[in-house]
């Protein structure tokens, strides 16, 4: 019977993998076991680097499986392409968005109209509302670096710690980069389980907004007590600046002033827009007509964050003075920092590939039914643990959609499940932000944080946020499942 089922499942390029051993449920879950346990074990006390952890564990847990020999290369290469072909693009198109609304100072653009609009009594208020437009397209620590100065200022000006701004924008902006795509993480996330981008932006936005007054709620009351400044930061907060990163422009010689707030925001909802005209209109309009083929067109992600590129191109850059050169220079500027980032991702396909092709995915999602537990609150549990234990929010959202895709094939979800599920292991790669998180220590260090202060409240905000934006999901979950949808 298991054999029989494991033929079935399909590879991504259509044609099956056959399996060639008849190992048990109990060993292939054992496998898969010693497969994570391994994978941590060279990521956090080896130190090896995630992409080359994920590609080692996978060639390991085939073979452990008796996948065939032949067969090991070609799930390989068909684990990256599948999982590429989805998700390169969006994330490239993603970070060069991110980048040219950095460099053309439409961050501290934003930054200054909010605080202006909302008076100098509200800076916490307007800097979340800054963070969670601005985290939207640009990655969380390229976002905290470019506001560190405008936190600076404010923190200097009132004669307070930094975390007492910096905290409930930090909060959001991290919310944001873990289920909002064009991030890579939930974008990676969408394709390994097939899920629709534009239902997963509009459920994680929608997630998002509340998320946003209680990341500012609770940094609050978190703030009622003094932090202790480490000194580096004390000294650099009598000498902050500018961001170096942002370009000149000009035009005709003379200095031109910062894009407005008006336009930055639309540049960033843009995609957004686009994305959600194309998903509604592909719901509501007759199957196969030429108006819904029209809509799923124009509500492609790729094509949504290109047109955003190009507009926010021409409007901050070319029409503000930059030369050629400097945009050249832009754009290539945002990829170096995405390269390991798409290698991660290539290899989370790949070891999610291997799952599928050698059973494992499939043993998994019986037991899993076994437990009686619903998908979503494994999935959230399975990513929160792969969070805390390796720090990447990105490997733990690809390791547990990989490891949960076969369930969700075989589960019969329907396009809006899915997007729930996709968006809840988004937020547990939200919950437990410390020592292992890239994320934690760029909140310490520029936020002049004890290691143990930040402890006590990022990793503890964090948590909050995650298991809030998790409990959001269950309910739409909850309520979707009851009604058929």
């Amino acid at each position: 019977m298991l054999t029989a089922v494991l033929t079935a499942i399909p590879a991504a390029t259509g044609d099956p993998i056959v399996p060639t051993t008849q190992l048990d449920v109990g060993v292939l879950l054992g496998i898969a076991a010693a497969g994570i346990a391994l994978l941590l074990f060279l990521i956090i006390w080896l130190k090896i680097q995630a992409f080359v952890a994920l590609l080692i564990v996978s060639i390991l847990v085939a073979l452990s499986a008796q996948l065939s020999l032949t067969d090991v290369f070609t799930v390989v290469a068909t684990g990256v392409g599948s999982t590429m072909g989805k998700v390169a693009l969006l994330i490239a198109l993603g970070a060069i968005l991110g980048r040219i609304i950095e460099v053309s100072g439409g961050v501290q653009s934003l930054a200054d109209h909010f605080t202006s609009l909302l008076g100098p009594r509200r800076v916490a208020v307007a800097l979340t509302i800054v963070g969670f437009l601005v985290a939207i397209p640009v990655f969380f620590e390229v976002g905290v670096i470019v506001l560190v100065p405008i936190v600076y200022a404010f923190s200097k000006a009132a004669g307070l710690h930094p975390i007492k701004f910096g905290l409930p924008m930090a909060g959001i902006m991290l919310a944001i980069h873990v289920s909002v795509p064009p991030h890579p993480g939930i974008v990676a996330g969408a394709g390994v389980f097939g899920a629709d981008i534009g239902l997963v932006t509009m459920i994680s936005l929608l997630v998002c907004i509340p998320l946003g007054f209680l990341s500012y709620a609770v940094a609050r009351i978190m703030n009622r007590r003094d932090y202790e400044l480490i000194p580096s930061v004390a000294a650099q907060l009598e000498e902050f600046g500018s961001s170096s990163t942002i370009i000149e422009s000009r035009r005709g010689g003379v200095v031109v002033a910062p894009p407005r707030a008006g336009t930055i925001s639309i540049i960033i909802a843009l995609p957004i827009v686009q994305i959600l005209i194309g998903t509604v209109g592909a719901l509501v309009l007759p199957e196969g007509s030429f108006g819904q083929q029209l809509a799923v067109f124009i509500g492609s992600p790729v094509l949504a964050l290109l047109v955003a590129v190009l507009v926010g191109y021409g409007v901050l850059g070319l029409r503000r003075g930059w030369s050629l050169d400097q945009g050249n220079g832009v754009f290539e500027g945002a990829l170096p920092s995405i390269a390991s980032i798409l290698l991660v991702v290539a290899a989370g396909g790949v070891f999610g590939e291997v799952l599928r092709a050698t059973g494992i995915g499939a043993a998994l999602s019986t037991a899993l039914d076994q437990l009686g537990l619903p998908l979503i609150v494994l999935a959230f549990v399975i990513t929160l643990a792969l969070r805390a234990a390796q720090g990447s929010a990105t490997v733990a959202i690809v390791t547990t959609a990989s490891l949960l895709s076969s369930a969700v094939v075989e589960g019969g979800y329907t396009p809006l499940q899915i997007a729930i599920l996709t968006v809840a292991v988004g937020f547990g790669s939200l919950g437990l932000s410390m020592v292992t998180d890239a994320g934690f220590w760029t909140v310490v260090r520029y936020y002049g944080l004890t290691v143990a202060d930040g402890l006590r409240t990022w990793t503890v905000l964090t948590t909050i946020l995650g298991v809030a934006g998790f409990l959001l999901c269950y309910a739409a979950w909850t309520v979707v499942s009851a009604a058929g949808l």
